[in-house]
C-alpha cells in the first residue's frame, strides 16, 4: 500500500511523522475490514486549512462553506470492485497499485470537532480518514440504510484500533 500524505497547512510540522503513521494505521484498518489487505492500493491524503477545503467544497460539490473532509474516489463501484480492477489490469502502470483516490482533511475543523465532541484529535482525524476511505471504497450515506452501515463500520474500525469514545 502506498499512502502519500501532503501537509498543505504547514501546522504541526514536528508531529507530521506521528500523524502519517496514524493515517496509515487507519487506512490499513479499513482495508483489513474490507478484506483488501492483499490488494496493492494507492491513496493520497492532504491536510489543508479552512480556506482550501472551503474552495474545494465550493468547486467540486457546489457547497459554499468549509467542511471537515472530502473524498475523491477514482473507481466506479457501480460496475466493478477493487478486485475486478486488479483482475482487469486497471492499475497504475508504474506502481502496479489500484489508485483509490484522494482524501482531503481540514485539520482546523477536525480540532474544533474534537473539542465539540469531547474526544481526542487522534480519534477525530482517524474517524475522518476511515470515513473518507469508506467513500473511496464505494460506501455512501445518502440513504438511512447506507448511513447506518457506514456508521457501524466506522465505529467497528475505530474500536479495532483501540480508539473508542472517551
Amino acid at each position: 500500500m502506498t499512502l502519500s500524505v501532503n501537509w498543505e497547512n504547514g501546522e504541526g510540522a514536528e508531529d507530521q511523522p506521528l500523524w502519517e503513521s496514524r493515517f496509515r494505521e487507519a487506512v490499513q484498518a479499513v482495508l483489513k475490514e474490507e478484506g483488501l489487505l492483499d490488494i496493492p492500493v494507492e491513496v493520497s491524503l492532504s491536510v489543508v486549512g479552512r480556506e482550501e477545503i472551503h474552495r474545494l467544497n465550493r468547486e467540486f460539490r457546489q457547497v459554499d462553506r468549509p467542511t471537515d473532509v472530502l473524498s475523491f474516489p477514482l473507481l466506479d463501484f457501480q460496475s466493478s470492485t477493487v478486485r475486478d480492477t486488479v483482475e482487469n489490469g486497471e492499475v497504475n502502470p508504474e506502481s502496479q497499485e489500484v489508485c483509490l483516490g484522494d482524501i482531503v482533511i481540514c485539520q482546523e475543523i477536525a480540532e474544533e470537532q474534537a473539542r465539540e465532541y469531547g474526544h481526542s484529535l487522534r480519534r477525530e482525524m482517524s474517524f475522518l480518514t476511515i470515513h473518507s476511505m469508506l467513500h473511496l471504497l464505494g460506501y455512501d450515506h445518502m440513504e438511512p440504510e447506507e448511513e447506518a452501515e457506514m456508521c457501524r463500520k466506522q465505529e467497528m474500525i475505530l474500536q479495532s484500533l483501540g480508539i473508542g469514545r472517551e
